[in-house]
């Protein structure tokens, strides 16, 4: 089945590097009109802008940090403004690690950092969002394996905040459901190809993660995109409060 989204306005926070730039040139290729968010890497912001032009979609991209309610207020009523004023679907992709820190040695400022980055984002977004998306909408927030298995070392507010969009999926979904509005999770294992895992893994680290993976091969920006698909579509219409776990068995619910 061809999955159609033509008429459909997507925001993409974080959609210009990576998983965010997998997801929306997929919604690209399926008919949607999409604005891309980004806080860092403006050049390859350009190039994702550039490429979704090309596939023929009505494309905008904006700066946004989404940690600060203020600017996502702002930012948000830009988007839906590209966006003949409504925004069907929610990708919150916003998220970093930061960097990694020991419990022992963090600080309070780390710790609110990376909460704010992963959870608070997706809330400020969401809260926003909400005043221009119609019944009927689909929001869908990024997690991670961390916070399934906890994640690796240094990475425990990362690991906390992930298990925290979970938390917010759910009760989200079951807040918006009188809105026919769905909202599920992803929760991403080893992606290859994206910024964070070349930064806080190491190419030089990935043929032993990739070992460790029943299906053999790391998980590709498109194979997290077929799932935002579908819970995007009038596929996955009936599904929500859900968690896709994509990562190649390595962990199981």
């Amino acid at each position: 089945m061809q999955i159609n989204l033509a008429g459909k306005t997507a925001l993409v926070t974080g959609g210009n590097v990576g998983i965010g730039a997998g997801i929306a040139k997929a919604f690209a290729g399926c008919g949607a009109q999409v604005t891309i968010t980004y806080y860092s890497h403006e050049i390859e912001a350009n190039d994702t802008l550039n490429a979704l032009r090309g596939l023929g979609c009505q494309a905008a991209m904006l700066h946004l940090d989404a940690t600060d309610s203020d600017q996502v207020a702002r930012v948000v009523s830009q988007a839906a403004g590209h966006m003949n004023g409504k925004i069907d679907i929610l990708v919150n992709n916003a998220g970093h690690l930061v960097k990694r820190v020991s419990t022992d040695c963090m600080s309070d400022e780390h710790w609110h950092r990376v909460i704010d980055v992963n959870l608070s984002s997706a809330f400020y977004c969401t809260r926003e969002t909400l005043k221009y998306m119609p019944d009927g909408g689909r929001i869908v927030n990024m997690s991670s394996l961390a916070a399934r298995n906890g994640g690796g070392d240094g990475t425990v507010p990362y690991a906390a905040s992930k298990a925290g969009v979970i938390g917010l999926t759910r009760a989200l979904a079951k807040e918006l459901a009188p809105r026919k509005i769905t909202v599920n999770a992803l929760a991403p294992g080893f992606i290859a190809e994206t910024p964070f895992h070349e930064t806080f893994t190491g190419i030089e680290n990935y043929a032993g993660i990739i070992s460790g993976i029943p299906l053999g091969e790391a998980g590709r920006p498109a194979d997290v995109a077929g799932a935002v698909l579908y819970f995007a579509s009038d596929l996955g219409k009936w599904v929500t409060g859900q968690v896709a776990e994509i990562n190649g068995g390595a962990w199981f619910v």
